[in-house]
């Protein structure tokens, strides 16, 4: 089925009579270099502006200008106090709460402060697109979203009964996920429809289409092994106990990268989700925001916008805040060969073999 922006916008969001959308995105400034992908984001973002423009009368909703802001430079770190609108410098809380619906496209994911939004404002609704392409149109973006919601439906109520998943990976390396403490699992369903109270999970990144969890962050956590990483042509291994990176082995000079940031950023050694994506139309492109919808993945980092205790008070700064996910869906370097739902009762479910999802 060809992209159309109206109707994903439409089966996203609901969108009732007398809402306000706003989009926005992030611009280079100073340090941060632009790049030919990002300009193509945000001429995509201002076709995206127009375009909902040209349907807006038709469900009777209101489209604020398009809203800027300086790049925080890393995924999910504190946005700015301030933006652009019009050339007018704005304060980006202000455009939060005067607004239903938000939707950012940025180069820099924005989602976890864009969620502590959500909690502050009730009925605040955020579409969250970080790295999005127009490639994803005709993938990710144009699938099917009651179907996607339904497998969803399906993985949830698997998270919430098993203790833990166990994963190995195709190079045989495994990790277990303690899921004992019974967080909820949240649903990236596609699906931000108005009436929901104000503790629900308003934000979907999209594509749409992934169940995940925070496991276990506790001192005696039993998340513990090993995760084989790629770097390019560089392995490294992440050695995990109690839910921390302890240890980076490998020999690259990415490898004594990530060793050094661990070393320095304790914060940054928690493990911070565990997730399946489920998505029928993400395809792996080597872009996180699409290849994350396709299958199994984990992230290490901040975990307070998923119901975890990490958040940018654990950072040496709160610029400092980062939540980084790791892709293992059919197409990466390293997949996933098999991924078990381990329950109290220690009987096992398998849903993914070969990085395939099937349930």
């Amino acid at each position: 089925m060809p992209f159309s922006l109206e109707r994903m916008f439409v089966d996203v969001f609901a969108p009732r009579s007398g809402e306000i959308v706003t989009l926005m995105y992030d611009v280079p400034h100073g340090e941060i270099p632009d790049t030919h992908e990002w300009q193509e984001r945000r001429q995509m973002a201002e076709e995206w502006h127009r375009e909902i423009a040209r349907f807006s009368s038709k469900y009777e909703i209101s489209l604020n200008p398009v809203v800027t802001y300086e790049a925080t430079g890393a995924h999910n770190r504190e946005l700015p106090e301030y933006g652009s609108c019009r050339g007018k410098r704005v304060r980006l809380e202000d455009i939060a709460e005067d607004s239903s619906i938000i939707i950012s496209m940025p180069e820099f994911s924005a989602s976890a402060p864009l969620l502590v939004f959500t909690k502050k404002h009730e009925g605040l609704r955020v579409a969250s697109l970080p790295t999005v392409s127009k490639g994803m149109q005709e993938s990710g973006l144009s699938a099917d979203y009651s179907r996607v919601a339904e497998t969803c439906a399906h993985l949830a109520p698997l998270f919430n009964q098993s203790d833990g998943i166990e994963v190995m990976f195709s190079t045989g390396d495994t990790c277990y996920f303690d899921l004992s403490d019974d967080k909820p699992a949240i649903q990236d369903d596609g699906r931000l429809h108005p009436g929901a109270d104000r503790s629900a999970f308003r934000l979907r990144n999209l594509p749409s289409g992934e169940v995940c969890v925070v496991p276990n962050e506790s001192p005696d956590s039993r998340t513990a092994g090993r995760i084989p990483v790629s770097y390019g042509d560089e392995s490294a291994v992440f050695v995990v106990r109690h839910n921390r990176v302890m240890d980076v082995c490998g020999d690259g000079p990415m490898t004594a990268e990530k060793r050094r940031a661990f070393r320095d950023e304790m914060a940054l050694r928690n493990v911070a989700e565990v997730a399946i994506g489920c998505n029928d139309k993400a395809v792996v492109t080597g872009n996180v925001l699409e290849d994350e919808k396709a299958g199994f993945h984990w992230a290490y980092g901040r975990s307070d916008h998923l119901g975890g205790t990490v958040g940018p008070k654990d950072f040496t700064a709160p610029i400092r805040a980062l939540h980084q996910d790791i892709v293992y869906a059919k197409g990466n370097p390293v997949v996933c060969r098999r991924l078990d739902f381990v329950f109290p009762d220690g009987t096992r479910r398998t849903v993914i073999r070969d990085g395939v999802l099937s349930i």
